[in-house]
């Protein structure tokens, strides 16, 4: 079956992600669009740079001219905001991305974005899961692709420059041009390269590139960028005296940083850090969204400048969704995905890397310095993230324990508020946080934990783990 989860439709290639299901898939958009009666704009498609993402493409895209909708295909693997960015910008009614963003490279995926460039939320997702499966095999028949080039049904398009224009007019590049940063870029062997090491040099800035090569086994590591996959990262910029360390992950809608010092900035921090320069540096106003494995620390900053935070479950769509609704100026998650009002309505971490690198241009600072600053006026909060495999018997079990007899274990700390909005959260009464949910993109159990000491974080992950009878060959780096 073809389920979306909280990034889209994603599947291990040949068994879930095959030729078939991308056409069965491509043909149930397909009939919704009709049936909403928006085909006469057509659609989108990008690629990144896994195994058998370009063909994949091209398959869908035949179905859609098979079908007599014309489609937009990106001639060069893409990043997916860019994509988020044409079906915004072309007022598009759908946009599809062929890429798995962080898994594992035996998976392969599709998201799909509808009107505005947003992720397509669950009322979408499900109604075009209704959709496929009402899809007769027989009738899933597509058409040739040079054929349906020559008959206008399929362009190849690329719409780099416009992207690019459209992150270069938000920012301050005479601010970056001015200041002349080193910085070391890594890919991650994804599709960030292009757009955002263009954007760097044009703004005069030293750009030392890695990993950058086309490897559909992402270099044997998982595309996401964290503190274990990005040791060549921070071995560079330490080396070479850098400014900064930026990361992407393989369709490069999330981002890693390493600040002048070689240390690996959560997520979470580089949230904070882009929220507070928006609001002090740049005098721009509004509200936060996080989901709700994100840290507090934005609370307390969104607080202190007569701001609202607001919680969202897990899984972009969300974010995007509470942004519209409270004209909120940034929206984020734990995971390095991240918003800002007036670009896309969705993640994009060549935008939020250009955003930072104007930060450490516009305010003359050190990123050391500048997250030292914030954690004087705020305090500080430590943060564990655990991802645990498990069997189906296992996960019975857990869901079972915690989800519907809701059993907790006993912890020696006040529990303010318990939510069963997305897993499980427990609110503690010294501002400290435990999330325990299901991934809805691999098979992993996710314990999340932020405390104000860090004794604290790990000794709650040990109570947790005993409790829930996890082990350590369970646990994944």
């Amino acid at each position: 079956m073809i389920k979306f989860g909280t990034g889209g439709w994603r599947a291990v290639i040949g068994d879930g992600f095959t030729k078939a299901n991308i056409q069965k898939l491509s043909k149930g958009l397909a009939m919704k669009m009709k049936d909403e009666g928006v085909t006469d704009k057509g659609i989108v498609l990008g690629y990144d740079r896994r195994f058998l993402s370009k063909e994949a493409m091209r398959w869908a895209g035949e179905i859609f001219a098979g079908e007599g909708i014309e489609a937009y295909l990106i001639n060069r693997s893409s990043p997916t905001p860019m994509i988020m960015h044409y079906v915004m910008h072309h007022k598009l009614p759908y946009g599809m991305m062929v890429t798995a963003s962080h898994n594992p490279a035996i998976y392969n995926g599709i998201k799909v974005f509808t009107y505005g460039g947003c992720d397509a939320d669950e009322m979408q997702t499900q109604e075009i899961e209704n959709y496929i499966a009402g899809v007769d095999d027989a009738e899933v028949i597509g058409m040739d692709y040079e054929k349906a080039k020559a008959k206008g049904l399929i362009h190849e398009i690329n719409p780099l420059n416009e992207y690019i224009d459209a992150i270069v007019n938000r920012v301050d590049m005479q601010a970056i041009r001015d200041k002349g940063l080193r910085i070391a870029l890594d890919p991650m062997y994804g599709v960030s390269e292009t757009s955002l090491k263009t954007i760097l040099l044009t703004a005069r800035c030293h750009v030392d590139t890695i990993h950058d090569r086309h490897d559909t086994l992402f270099g044997g590591k998982l595309p996401s960028p964290s503190a274990a996959t990005l040791r060549s990262l921070q071995n560079r910029v330490i080396d070479h005296n850098l400014d900064i360390g930026i990361a992407t992950d393989g369709d490069a809608d999330r981002i890693g940083v390493i600040d002048d010092t070689g240390k690996f900035l959560h997520p979470n921090d580089i949230l904070v850090l882009l929220y507070y320069y928006l609001v002090k540096y740049k005098g721009w106003r509004g509200a936060v969204v996080r989901n709700i494995a994100t840290t507090h620390l934005l609370d307390k900053v969104a607080e202190s400048f007569g701001e609202k935070c607001y919680e969202v479950p897990v899984g972009f769509k969300h974010i995007s969704s509470k942004m519209n609704e409270t004209n909120a100026l940034i929206g984020g998650e734990s995971s390095g995905g991240l918003a800002v009002r007036g670009h896309i309505k969705g993640k994009d971490g060549i935008y939020a890397a250009t955003l930072l690198v104007e930060m450490l241009a516009v305010i003359g600072k050190k990123l050391s310095e500048i997250m030292s600053e914030i954690h004087q006026e705020f305090g500080c909060y430590y943060i564990e993230e655990k991802d645990y495999h498990f069997d189906i018997e296992k996960k019975n079990v857990i869901f079972q324990t915690v989800l519907v007899d809701k059993l907790l274990p006993d912890f020696p700390y006040e529990i303010r508020k318990i939510s069963y909005l997305d897993g499980c959260k427990l609110y503690f009464s010294n501002g400290g946080w435990m999330v325990i949910r299901f991934s809805g993109t691999e098979p992993l159990l996710r314990i999340f934990c932020e405390m104000p000491e860090e004794e604290e974080v790990q000794n709650l992950c040990d109570i947790t783990e005993k409790f829930l009878g996890l082990n350590s060959s369970e646990h994944k780096v």
